[in-house]
């Protein structure tokens, strides 16, 4: 990313890889990626926003360039790594825009730190607020077949990583494959393979609680289920329901990687409430 600053921010005794675009004394926007994904993954939006933002990537332990401890990866041990590099950066009241991983990293963290964020923003969020307890049959299901998708999608040269996406994913751009490619490689085995211990961690919050406890302003961005989209129209409505000041832009023909498949609605509907909440 042209004119990009780099650095290795130590938090919480974990080294994270942080990637600064824009004047420092812009309002800023935090970027919180998806699970093996990483900072690179939103650079068509870093690129944009940075025009008249402070963005900030964030590459999440055990992704990118930053350290893979051996344990830690639920949304708590996330949003305390986010809320460490917003202190450390000294950012004031940032908002956070987060996607998939990062969206339940973002929801965890605007729930428990009050006051430290200026707005949410939230790329199909896992539907967490709509179960509690322990997690389901089909959730552990699915977890696990994640776990055995990552591994193989690893073991695939760069090329044949490239194909399948390209199949999976035709409106993304060649520069989105590849940084989803270099992504995917970068991505800890120490990540894939806590994701059941993810699950349980995660399931075990209470987040109706949580999510009703968040007080700035948040815009859902959703898409189709029959296009791979997680938050249904249900579960936004569910949303709604918990949160007082909620947005949802709804980007038809979209899936789970909206800023990919819609890019200039999802930019338009990003920078159209970012301009709502100063």
């Amino acid at each position: 990313m042209q004119g990009a600053k780099r650095r290795l921010l130590l938090v919480g005794g974990v080294r994270l890889h942080v990637t600064r675009l824009g004047r420092s004394q812009d309002p800023s926007v935090v970027l919180a990626h998806g699970i093996a994904d990483d900072g690179g993954c939103f650079r068509a939006v870093a690129t944009d926003l940075g025009r008249d933002h402070h963005v900030v990537l964030v590459d999440a332990r055990g992704h990118g360039r930053s350290e893979a401890p051996s344990a830690g990866y639920t949304a708590m041990d996330h949003a305390r790594d986010l809320a460490g590099v917003i202190e450390a950066l000294d950012l004031d009241r940032p908002a956070v825009l987060g996607h998939s991983m990062g969206a339940t990293t973002a929801l965890a963290l605007a729930a428990t730190r009050p006051g430290l964020l200026r707005a949410l923003l939230l790329e199909d969020p896992p539907r967490w607020w709509t179960h509690a307890g322990l997690p389901t049959e089909l959730q552990r299901a699915h977890n696990a077949g994640m776990r055995a998708t990552l591994t193989a999608l690893k073991r695939r040269t760069s090329a044949e990583l490239a194909a399948v996406q390209r199949e999976a994913a035709p409106a993304w751009s060649d520069v989105a494959i590849a940084d989803w490619v270099d992504a995917t490689h970068r991505v800890s085995s120490r990540v894939i393979d806590s994701l059941p211990d993810q699950l349980e961690g995660n399931a075990a919050l209470d987040w109706p609680r949580l999510v009703a406890a968040i007080t700035c302003p948040v815009l859902l961005l959703t898409g189709d289920a029959e296009r791979g989209a997680i938050v249904t129209a249900e579960a936004a409505a569910g949303f709604r329901a918990l949160v007082d000041d909620v947005e949802v832009a709804h980007l038809p023909g979209g899936g789970h990687g909206l800023r990919h498949d819609r890019p200039d609605g999802y930019l338009g509907a990003v920078r159209t409430f970012l301009a709502t909440v100063g």
